[in-house]
């Protein structure tokens, strides 16, 4: 079999700027790969590079060549597993470019099949949980705006990202403008170990769901000081990006959150999962800040995690794909069984079906 590829940057604005605690945002870098079959078949995949990770659009752009020449020299979509572990022998690193591969080999492969992808797998679009919506650092003011807004949109359930010294203010305007939203907070590895064990006391008071990342991924010892003495639940993102990390982060954490760009794809993203649940782990799905066609792909592991952090098109000012729908907080996943949209669900905006 004969496949084609090719790939492209695109630059996307978001609606506003976002701010974490690491820093702003107005604009996301994604990088586009499709990979094409000799009857025309199309499977869209795409990266969004974390400098945070190492990785910037460029260096996606620059391993890209090499990544697609196995896929090239395999010559099957449906060869996912053989083609992840030559893609491994290539470029051992690089998560984001290697998830851009691998969302684009899976669409094509499940539309090949003419089935949407969690039907492919197996899985129960109707066991999907919610998706949260984010509300990045502002201005005290600008963030109650944004959290009524993001209520008055149906969003049920609020991230909400910490790690200033007005923290409690934070929370408190966020549950004042929200008192009856599922509201989670993220710091960002802003806070010390201390720092963190007296606001998760805090944050319970205002039922706060659990905290994510309160300290530094490079203190794995405050990370078990903290869990070990939280009244809430304690969830590890920067701290938990690959397969090892898993185990490592065990008796640290209650729940890890994994996302397609930092564990390298579907296939990667799949396997901690399944690791998570073997160590009593609870899952949270999360993404960047990212185009449908990378969002839609995340959608459909959502059957197989607890909690989901699927928002990242939804900052976009525009987007040239859609993907799975989301309707306020809720992932309609079952959607594409109902109208048998194949693989991933993404498409140009234009495409009727």
């Amino acid at each position: 079999m004969t496949l084609t590829t090719e790939f492209e940057r695109v630059s996307l604005p978001l609606s506003d700027e976002f701010t974490i605690a690491r820093g702003t945002q107005e604009t996301a870098e994604n990088v586009i790969v499709r990979i094409s079959d000799e009857s025309g078949t199309t499977g869209l995949g795409a990266a969004a590079p974390a400098a945070h990770y190492g990785e910037t659009a460029a260096t996606v752009e620059a391993v890209l060549p090499d990544l697609l020449s196995v896929v090239d020299s395999v010559g099957d979509p449906h060869a996912i597993e053989r083609i992840e572990r030559e893609r491994r022998e290539v470029v051992a690193d690089n998560p984001a470019a290697h998830a851009a591969v691998d969302i684009a080999l899976h669409d094509l492969a499940a539309k090949r099949l003419d089935v949407p992808l969690f039907r492919q797998w197996g899985l129960d679009p109707d066991s999907v949980p919610k998706t949260s919506f984010t509300i990045g650092l502002d201005s005290t003011e600008r963030m109650l705006e944004k959290t009524r807004t993001a209520v008055d949109t149906g969003y049920d359930v609020l991230k909400v990202k910490l790690g200033t010294d007005r923290d409690e203010e934070i929370v408190a305007t966020v549950r004042e403008a929200a008192p009856e939203a599922r509201v989670r907070v993220d710091a960002n590895e802003a806070w010390t170990p201390r720092e963190a064990v007296r606001m998760t006391e805090l944050l319970a008071e205002y039922d706060v769901e659990f905290v994510e990342q309160p300290v530094p991924a490079s203190d794995p010892a405050g990370l078990r000081f903290v869990y070990e003495r939280s009244p809430l639940p304690i969830a590890a993102d920067e701290s938990c990006v690959r397969l090892p990390d898993v185990p490592a982060v065990a008796e640290c954490v209650d729940i890890v959150n994994l996302k397609l760009m930092k564990c390298g794809g579907l296939a990667a993203t799949r396997r901690m999962i399944h690791a998570a649940r073997a160590h009593g782990l609870e899952v949270m799905l999360g993404c960047m800040i990212e185009t449908n066609v990378s969002i839609a792909a995340a959608c459909h592991l959502a059957p197989l995690v607890d909690y989901a952090d699927l928002d990242g098109a939804l900052l976009l000012a525009e987007e040239e794909y859609r993907g799975v729908p989301i309707d306020g907080s809720e992932i309609r996943l079952a959607d594409l069984g109902t109208s048998e949209t194949p693989g991933t669900g993404a498409r140009p905006t234009g495409d009727s079906g």
